[in-house]
This record gives structure tokens, C-alpha cells and sequence, in this order.
């Protein structure tokens, strides 16, 4: 099933997410609709947040072809990072919006995997790395534009409630 995708500035993806104690069908449900709405989005992450979901759940696939490289993670945490690197980056949430966002280079992320049922460790980097920490950033409560210096965030705040509005 294909779920509306809140859009910035609803209150949902400003909320830090609840972290999930019981991996059930429920759960496994919700993940498997989020896979479709990214897929369909496109996109090639999607944090619980965005559906309007306060809870710690992320789908990513680097490839955004329909389950060619699907992760799905639970109560995930960037555990290190190294390295900086600074590119270009959008969200599904602030559509046709492009931001130069810095980010580590590197992570390494916990979470529990609920497709293998067990905690897994992903070393990665490029594009992956960058999804991890975007998706993660959406269970705290922080979006991209967070991430730009005040002006600049208040330039674009205006900017993307009027492109919305016209939509």
C-alpha cells in the first residue's frame, strides 16, 4: 500500500521518533508499505517520520530500483563516522528542493535488521552512507534545511512554503 508522504513543515518531522520494542506483523507491515511508497516516491530512503509514523524505522535501497538492495532497519544509530564530504541532496519530504549538505564520509550503523530478525552492524560509505545519516537525521526530528547555516534556512523556509502552497 502506497502512504501519503508528510511534507515539510507538518509537526511529525520535527518529532524525535519512538524506538520500536516490539517487532511484530504490525511493524513488518509498515515496512513493507514504506518500500512501496519509496519505490513509487522515487526515492531511495524513507524514514517512519515521513508517513507520519513517530517511530525508529528507516527502508533504504541505494539502487531505488524496487527491492534490488532493500535494508530495512530498526532503532538504528550511527555508532562512528569519519571523514567529511559535502553534495548535493534532496528529501521526499521538501520536494523538488536541492541542498549542498555536509556529511561524514564514512558510517558505520547498528540496527536491528528485521527481514535476517537480528541486530546487524553496516560499514558504509558514497551514497549509502549519505542515505543512512539522512534517514536517521528524520528519527530526530531534523531535516535537511537544519543542516544550512540560520540565513539561509530562513531564505528557503519561505521559499518552500510558497512552492508548496502552489502545488
Amino acid at each position: 500500500m502506497i502512504l501519503p508522504i508528510l511534507t515539510y513543515p507538518h509537526p511529525t518531522l520535527r518529532q524525535k521518533a519512538e524506538i520500536v520494542k516490539d517487532v511484530g506483523k504490525e511493524i513488518r507491515k509498515l515496512a513493507e508499505n514504506m518500500a512501496e511508497t519509496m519505490y513509487n516516491a522515487p526515492g531511495v530512503g524513507l524514514a517512519a517520520p515521513q508517513i507520519g509514523q513517530s517511530l525508529q524505522l528507516i527502508v533504504i535501497d541505494p539502487t531505488g530500483q524496487k527491492a534490488q538492495e532493500l535494508m530495512v532497519l530498526i532503532n538504528p544509530k550511527i555508532v562512528a563516522g569519519e571523514g567529511e564530504v559535502e553534495e548535493e541532496e534532496g528529501c521526499l519530504s521538501i520536494p523538488d528542493f536541492y541542498f549542498k549538505i555536509k556529511r561524514y564520509a564514512k558510517v558505520r550503523v547498528k540496527g536491528y535488521d528485521p527481514l535476517k530478525e537480528k541486530t546487524i552492524e553496516i560499514e558504509a560509505d558514497g551514497l549509502l552512507a549519505r542515505i543512512f545519516q539522512h534517514e536517521i537525521d528524520h528519527l530526530e526530528g531534523t531535516l535537511i534545511i537544519d543542516h544550512l547555516g540560520r540565513v539561509k534556512r530562513e531564505l528557503y523556509h519561505r521559499r518552500i512554503l510558497k512552492h508548496l502552497k502552489k502545488k
